[in-house]
């Protein structure tokens, strides 16, 4: 039975990533569900994340997948190609495997490391964690079947 949530969150731009993680998990924990019921797993960057999600949701433990990352305009066409690669490949894992997934990867058009941008998206990773709690439990109940987990 499918009864747990899984966080797959990239290391690059880790100090901002992080705080849409853990907003998430305190959103999470306020509705209720144990934290015990979370595993986290980190992959080097967003690119890696759909490879990931596919891997967990063939386990059959997880009710969902929260993914986070940011693939940032480094100035060439990689920002495209790379977002364009996660966002179509988580939907694939989840229409593929039927396990919910949530998509917490942000893909700002201009994003400049300096503190500005730093800080807004800082901030901004905060509210998407919560907001992303909130979908990943009300996925879970709407696609439940009578003997899989409700949150």
């Amino acid at each position: 039975m499918a009864d747990r949530i899984a966080v797959i969150h990239a290391r690059w731009h880790a100090q901002i990533v992080e705080q849409g993680c853990q907003a998430f998990l305190e959103a999470i924990e306020s509705r209720g569900i144990s934290l015990d019921r979370v595993d986290r797993f980190a992959v080097p960057g967003s690119y890696e994340i759909p490879l990931r999600a596919q891997r967990l949701a063939a386990t059959g433990k997880y009710a969902a997948i929260m993914a986070a990352g940011l693939v940032v305009d480094g100035g060439i066409y990689r920002h495209e190609f790379v977002a364009d690669a996660v966002v179509g490949g988580l939907m694939r894992v989840q229409l593929d495997s039927g396990v919910p997934i949530v998509n917490m990867v942000l893909t700002p058009r201009h994003f400049h490391d300096h503190d500005t941008h730093e800080t807004f998206f800082r901030d901004h990773f905060k509210i998407k964690g919560a907001e992303a709690a909130a979908v990943c439990v009300e996925a879970v109940a709407a696609g439940a079947e009578p003997r899989a987990a409700r949150f």
